[in-house]
C-alpha cells in the first residue's frame, strides 16, 4: 500500500521550498509577471492557497468542493480565477500568510484521509493520487514563480511523483483530446535528478519515451515544448502520448 504519510511529507517539502522563495519577496516583486498569461507572482500563490481550500472542502464534503463550484460557475476558468481575484484584494505578504495557513490545514486533512478513500476531485481519485496532484500543482506553479523572480528551479527526485501522475493520467488526456488511446504498449524510461532511474510500462514495448524526468514532467504540465527537451520519442504510441500530454484537470 502507498505510504500516504511519506507522500504528504514530500508535498510539505515542495510547499515549504516555494514558501521560502516568496518569503523574501518585496512588494514590487509580488507583481512580477510569470510565464502564465496574465498572472503575476501574487496571483499564482493566491491560486495555490485557494485550491488548497478547495482540496479541503472537496475531501470533507464542504461547500467549497471543486465539483460543486464548477457546477455553479460559468466556466472552469471562472473557478480558477475566483482565487486569483481574492488574492488581488490582498497585499503580497498577506497572500503568503494565507497560503501558509491553507497548506498546513491541507496537510493535516490529507494525513487523516484513509489511503483507499476516493475524493471527488474532477473525475475522482484515490488519496495517493490526490496528494500527488497537489504536489504536482505546487511544483508546476513554483516553476512559474521562480521564473518571474529569476530564481533557478532545482529539480528533486520528488519528480518521480509527478512523472507517475502524468503517466497515469494519459487515459484522461486522451479523453480530453477526444481521441482513442493507442493499442500499442508504451514504455517510459526517465532519469531522476539524482541519477536514479524511473520507469513505467513493459520493458519489451517498442514505443518509448526516454530522457530526463525534469523534461518529461515539464512537458506534461505544459511548461516546456517537447521540441525544447532532450526527450527521445520513439513510435506512434509515444508520439500520441506527447501530443495529448497533460497532468492536470
Amino acid at each position: 500500500m502507498t505510504d500516504v504519510a511519506a507522500l504528504v511529507g514530500d508535498l510539505e517539502a515542495e510547499q515549504r521550498e516555494l514558501q521560502a522563495v516568496v518569503a523574501a519577496v518585496d512588494s514590487d516583486a509580488w507583481l512580477a509577471p510569470t510565464p502564465a498569461w496574465s498572472w503575476d507572482v501574487r496571483d499564482t500563490i493566491a491560486h495555490l492557497a485557494d485550491t488548497d481550500e478547495m482540496a479541503i472542502g472537496t475531501a470533507r464534503g464542504g461547500p467549497y468542493a471543486i465539483n460543486d463550484l464548477a457546477a455553479r460557475a460559468a466556466s472552469g476558468a471562472d473557478v480558477t480565477y475566483h482565487g486569483v481575484l481574492r488574492g488581488r484584494r490582498l497585499a503580497g505578504h498577506d497572500v503568503a500568510a494565507w497560503w501558509e495557513r491553507t497548506s498546513q490545514a491541507e496537510r493535516t486533512m490529507l494525513r487523516e484521509l484513509p489511503a483507499d478513500a476516493r475524493i471527488p476531485w474532477g473525475i475522482g481519485m484515490r488519496t495517493p493520487s490526490f496528494v500527488t496532484a497537489r504536489l504536482m500543482e505546487t511544483w508546476a506553479h513554483g516553476l512559474d514563480v521562480r521564473s518571474a523572480l529569476d530564481v533557478p528551479a532545482v529539480d528533486t527526485d520528488r519528480l518521480a511523483h509527478v512523472a507517475w501522475l502524468a503517466t497515469r493520467a494519459l487515459p484522461y488526456a486522451y479523453s480530453v483530446a477526444g481521441i482513442p488511446p493507442p493499442e500499442a504498449p508504451l514504455r517510459i524510461e526517465l532519469s531522476l535528478p539524482s541519477g536514479a532511474p524511473w520507469a513505467n510500462g513493459p520493458e519489451t514495448a517498442a514505443d518509448r519515451i526516454t530522457g530526463s524526468a525534469g523534461d518529461y514532467c515539464r512537458v506534461f504540465v505544459h511548461r516546456r515544448r517537447p521540441a525544447d527537451t532532450n526527450l527521445v520519442i520513439e513510435g506512434d504510441a509515444a508520439r500520441a502520448a506527447i501530443a495529448v500530454a497533460r497532468a492536470f484537470l
